[in-house]
């Protein structure tokens, strides 16, 4: 068989802990899954990862595979009879690759075995996190076939996400991962939360930003100027003397929170000029700027102080 160096895939050193691992993978399952990665080879890069966690989290596998040694990824290797009667009494010579043979670690035992943990890497729209929704992740699970070999069977289970959950949650789902085996009791499924980018919002955990342009009379002026929130408009009175990049709070119009309440929604002004203007108005700033005496360089005349 040819041998896959699961920690590189994880890119983790080979004595990390199993948080380090979990961590690992969450982190590279939402930069390379496939609905939200824009990567050349995310889904290539995703079932790698997928494959490496799949045998890292489980402490029997890990230590099977720890057990083979360190080798080049392609490299052929060839398990010790030492190692084939402690870990699996499979046939003399079979030819399978290394994922089957450690997907077959343990099921040629008799005794109750508790099914395996499986963590999948989801992405909802920021509306469906805000109302709640129901997602289909699919996965394939391990069962014995009547001639007593291991196959991977197709599986897809429908999980209700909560509304108001956030971005990097981890959503437990007790008892639907791969059933047990000989009287064992499920595994369980984690969804990973990944919330797709938003044409509008910014996501900062439970806040929300938005980015509004004023013109600069409604700066200076003062305007009342209506707004795109996750529940409809509303209307926003922006006082006179608006800055750019000033924010201005809207209490609990933004991500609803797991449970009661809500985050806020920040409306970022920005002061746009427009590029292009008729004669008039071009008169207009003309005259603004000879009766004027406002200076916004004010502070860069002068000599600079040294201390």
């Amino acid at each position: 068989m040819n041998y896959v160096d699961y920690y590189a895939a994880l890119e983790v050193e080979r004595g990390a802990t199993a948080e380090e691992i979990r961590k690992a993978y969450r982190r590279l399952a939402r930069r390379y899954h496939p609905d939200v990665s824009k990567e050349a080879d995310a889904e290539e890069r995703f079932k790698a990862i997928s494959e490496a966690n799949e045998t890292l989290s489980d402490p029997e596998k890990r230590e099977a595979y720890d057990q083979l040694g360190r080798h080049r990824t392609g490299e052929s290797v060839q398990p010790s009879a030492e190692w084939d009667s402690r870990f699996w009494q499979g046939a003399p010579g079979e030819d399978i690759d290394l994922a089957e043979l450690l997907e077959r670690i343990g099921f040629h035992g008799g005794a109750p075995r508790r099914g395996q943990d499986f963590e999948i890497a989801t992405s909802l729209s920021l509306e469906d996190a805000a109302t709640g929704t129901e997602v289909s992740v699919e996965f394939s699970v391990q069962e014995l076939g009547d001639d007593g070999r291991v196959q991977r069977r197709p599986h897809t289970a429908r999980v209700r996400v909560p509304k108001g959950i956030s971005d990097g949650e981890r959503l437990r789902v007790p008892g639907k991962g791969g059933p047990g085996l000989g009287g064992g009791k499920p595994g369980d499924l984690y969804i990973d939360i990944r919330l797709a980018r938003h044409p509008r919002f910014e996501v900062a955990g439970h806040d929300l930003y938005l980015q509004v342009p004023l013109a600069p009379w409604e700066a200076v002026l003062g305007a009342e100027i209506e707004l795109p929130t996750l529940d409809g408009r509303l209307k926003l009175t922006v006082k006179p003397g608006a800055r750019g990049g000033q924010k201005l709070r809207l209490s609990g119009k933004g991500l609803p929170r797991r449970g009661e309440g809500a985050g806020d929604l920040y409306a970022v002004l920005q002061i746009v000029t427009p590029s292009v203007i008729s004669e008039k108005e071009k008169q207009l700033f003309e005259e603004l700027a000879a009766s004027s005496s406002f200076d916004p360089r004010a502070h860069l005349t002068g000599e600079p102080s040294h201390v």
